[in-house]
């Protein structure tokens, strides 16, 4: 997860102070951090407007709650069409995109699978299911099921939609333009951990952010980010996971395989301008794996780090479009 180090700065004139603001939100937390200067908007107001994006889309995207219009939507039997909220529609077609340029290491149809193995919404509890089981479920799983005619959202067979790994970035993107149309030229808006950052601070300072280490029982920044028009979203399984008789089961799954993944990759760091393709290409590149994924990042001209479980240690590889905005070299 990436963690703003940004603090609000003392003693500067009005128009020059950082302000923020922050609460729960999608299960988590989301912060907003901002340069208040003259033609912006009252914190008041942009804090109305964040949350009432965020309300908004928890109430059209969640699988968490049962009058949702995703839920009502992945309840609906194979063969029907509902009318769905434009971001539902757009987060379809963000995925659809993603699924095609990976092969379908992206699929936002695999809650079933998920349930199965006890990781979703409806899952009972985790466990390791049958080959039998995850090729019943899998019958069900797959982007080519789904369709966006006009308003609707129409499927062929009883797939179910979990919008979980692109939801977040794609949030962060709409309350940024939001941001902006209210007047704020320099901010930093993270939810859930993704995250995007805009402009300077007072005394022409930038963003920093902290990306963290893949450490099991702490939190400390591996590497220090300065931003400015970019979206950031970090990939990691080393706190997702469960063990049965001393095997290890990533909660990421791979949806070729409806299993959990299996490589040593243990997160992976997205940069874009656009937070909603940083958000699904972390996911992408996590499920692909080290070898896989660096060699996908590097033909996409993808931005990213990647950090490998290698016997007793991490070892960190980055993207030569990492390196061209970063400079190159990581920090172990």
């Amino acid at each position: 997860m990436a963690v703003a180090l940004a603090a609000a700065l003392t003693g500067c004139l009005f128009q020059d102070r950082v302000e923020e603001f922050g609460g729960p939100t999608m299960g988590s937390t989301y912060s907003v951090k901002y340069v208040a200067s003259s033609g912006v908007a009252a914190k008041e107001q942009l804090r109305g407007e964040t949350e009432s994006i965020l309300a908004q889309l928890d109430q059209q995207l969640s699988t968490y709650r049962a009058d949702s219009d995703i839920a009502t939507f992945n309840a609906l039997p194979a063969g029907q069409c509902m009318d769905m909220p434009l971001s539902a529609r757009e987060l379809v077609l963000a995925g659809q995109q993603l699924s095609s340029e990976s092969d379908g290491a992206l699929d936002l149809t695999i809650q079933p699978l998920l349930n199965l193995w006890g990781f979703g919404p409806q899952g009972r509890q985790e466990q390791v299911p049958s080959q039998e089981d995850i090729a019943r479920v899998r019958q069900d799983v797959g982007h080519q099921h789904l369709r966006v005619e006009n308003e609707q959202l129409c499927k062929d067979a009883a797939v179910q939609l979990d919008f979980n790994s692109i939801a977040a970035g794609y949030a962060v993107d709409l309350v940024a333009q939001r941001l902006e149309a209210l007047g704020v030229e320099s901010y930093l808006v993270e939810i859930t951990g993704e995250l995007k950052a805009r402009g300077r601070k007072p005394g022409d300072a930038p963003w920093r952010i902290a990306i963290e280490a893949p450490q099991t029982n702490e939190r400390i920044a591996q590497q220090v980010l300065e931003l400015d028009g970019y979206g950031v979203s970090t990939s990691g399984d080393y706190r997702n996971y469960f063990e049965r008789d001393g095997k290890r089961y990533s909660h990421t799954l791979d949806p070729q395989t409806g299993a959990p993944i299996e490589h040593p990759l243990a997160a992976v760091t997205v940069v874009d301008p656009s937070t909603l393709r940083a958000d699904g290409l972390s996911t992408v590149l996590m499920v692909l794996g080290p070898e896989r994924g660096l060699a996908f990042a590097a033909e996409h001209r993808i931005a990213a780090l990647f950090v490998v479980h290698k016997e007793r240690e991490f070892v960190s590889t980055s993207t030569a479009a990492f390196d061209e905005l970063f400079g190159a070299g990581v920090e172990q």
